[in-house]
């Protein structure tokens, strides 16, 4: 049997550096900005970037799939 020199860990720190740079991204884009600024969010009712940048995805992927 061979053994793997691939830490366990690796895969996850990879995709969680690849989904911080697309995050960065799509923040960063026009869609995304007035998409965000379509949304009735009050200061009080803002969400983390992160669930924000889920839902764009989500909702944008939903549109294409018509």
């Amino acid at each position: 049997m061979t053994s793997s020199t691939i830490s366990p860990q690796q895969p996850f720190n990879q995709d969680e550096a690849i989904w911080s740079s697309l995050k960065q991204a799509i923040v960063k884009s026009s869609g995304f900005q007035r998409w965000q600024g379509e949304q009735d969010l009050t200061v009080n009712q803002e969400q983390n970037i992160d669930i924000q940048v889920r839902r764009y995805l989500e909702e944008t992927l939903e549109t294409l799939a018509y």
